[in-house]
């Protein structure tokens, strides 16, 4: 078989030039920020934070092309702080040769340590280097202050609908092998839902159809695409991409109240190599999202189980990580405040800037007291029950209900509590 078949079908495709680049328009469509940069060929240091499969890697390299500069590339799961000097020795004798400065690019920073970002530093600080980052974690958490405040944070979105399907409509058109079969793509769900937004998924999956079907006449159904897809998943396995499948199983797991499940993808996580603080992190979100005010020990739990993985680390973290799973899974559940701010934060774009009541506003000067600034406010610790009933929402929105109380036995008497204050103003 030529090498170029035996190339997955995400490599064969992907992109050279700006021009053939799908997706990100708001980085690299036209007068778009990021492409602007590029064409004026003074281009920042700077992270792309984004899911997988949406170009973090291609745009990094059309970059160094259009630009005409040497490309390096790590990657932070199997690169060390000797990976990272060689590399900048390397830029620093071409950049004595006269080129321009390389671009150094790390895929997955966010798993860089603090030393290994710290030996990157100089060399950005210097320009030695440019440097792309690739992250699917928020780098504000996972990249090293001084590190982030040299480079400009760009935000990679998944692929929509209509750039999925050109992909793979680009990839029937133009593909060597998949040209010389008679392709219909006569149903669409499967192929995007099983994608998640990810084109190098997308691409997988539809190679793995077409080659599980004889002959040269191909018709692609959502049934067949989920019977070859689940048949042959072990695939997808070796080239990590089940990896934000297991969390979400993890997660959904957990959500469920079931212990059995939520241990059974912990262990699937483990095995695999996960990050140990990548899973803490998840139950930290799934504490405060999906058990909330029913438990509120479960946050501080989870909280205990970040700072434990970070001192102790593994194998031994496996077993707080476990303690702290089975925990959240038998706790009883609630949403509601993570549905009040969602709701709220909807309220607020809807509304826009509403003034602040008068006898909420801070009042440091005499003018602002003049103008009645924190007149007539009451102060509730000066009331019985530490309570005094008065407007604390602005005016338009007066008596508004944002924060619902959960069917659990703690948020029941919350409500209780809320509507023996409030004499029903809120409707609890």
């Amino acid at each position: 078989m030529p090498d170029h078949i035996s190339t997955p079908l995400a490599e064969r495709m992907r992109p050279r030039s700006l021009e053939a680049f799908t997706g990100q328009q708001h980085l690299v469509g036209k007068d778009a920020v990021l492409r602007k940069a590029i064409e004026s060929g003074n281009i920042p240091s700077m992270i792309f934070w984004g899911p997988p499969g949406v170009g973090k890697t291609t745009l990094a390299f059309i970059i160094s092309q259009q630009l005409k500069r040497p490309f390096y590339a790590l990657s932070a799961i199997n690169s060390g702080v000797k990976d990272v000097r060689e590399v900048i020795e390397k830029a620093k004798k071409e950049q004595f040769f006269g080129t321009n400065n390389p671009i150094l690019f790390i895929d997955e920073i966010h798993r860089f340590s603090k030393s290994q970002q710290d030996s990157l530093l100089g060399a950005v600080e210097k320009g030695i280097v440019t440097l792309i980052g690739a992250t699917t974690e928020n780098p504000s958490f996972e990249v090293i202050s001084a590190l982030l405040s040299r480079c400009q944070v760009y935000i990679m979105k998944p692929l929509e609908e209509g750039d999925l399907q050109h992909l793979l409509k680009e990839a029937m058109r133009r593909d060597e092998v998949l040209k010389t079969k008679d392709i219909k793509v006569k149903e669409w769900e499967a192929l995007l839902r099983l994608s998640g937004g990810d084109a190098r998924k997308l691409l997988n999956t539809f190679e793995l159809v077409v080659n599980a079907i004889p002959g040269q006449k191909i018709v692609i159904t959502n049934e067949l695409v989920l019977v070859n897809v689940q048949q042959n998943m072990a695939l997808y396995d070796k080239a990590g991409e089940q990896h934000y499948d297991i969390i979400s199983a993890f997660i959904k797991s957990i959500r469920g109240s079931d212990p059995n499940g939520a241990v059974y993808w912990l262990a699937r996580m483990i095995e695999g190599g996960e990050d140990p603080l990548f899973i803490a992190r998840r139950l930290l979100i799934l504490a405060a999202e999906d058990i909330g005010l029913a438990n509120p020990t479960a946050l501080v739990m989870a909280n205990n189980c970040f700072q434990a993985i970070n001192v102790i680390g593994m194998p031994e973290g496996r077993i707080i990580l476990s303690h702290t799973a089975v925990y959240l899974a038998t706790s009883p559940k609630s949403n509601s405040t993570y549905t009040a701010i969602d709701e709220a934060m909807a309220l607020v774009r809807q509304s826009g800037d509403l003034p602040v009541p008068l006898h909420l506003r801070n009042a440091p000067t005499r003018l602002m007291k003049n103008l009645d600034y924190g007149k007539d406010y009451k102060y509730s610790h000066s009331y019985e029950s530490n309570f005094s009933a008065q407007e604390y929402l602005p005016e338009k929105l007066a008596g508004t209900t944002l924060f619902e109380p959960g069917n659990n036995a703690r948020e029941k008497e919350l409500r209780n509590w809320l509507n023996r204050l409030w004499k029903g103003k809120y409707g609890y």
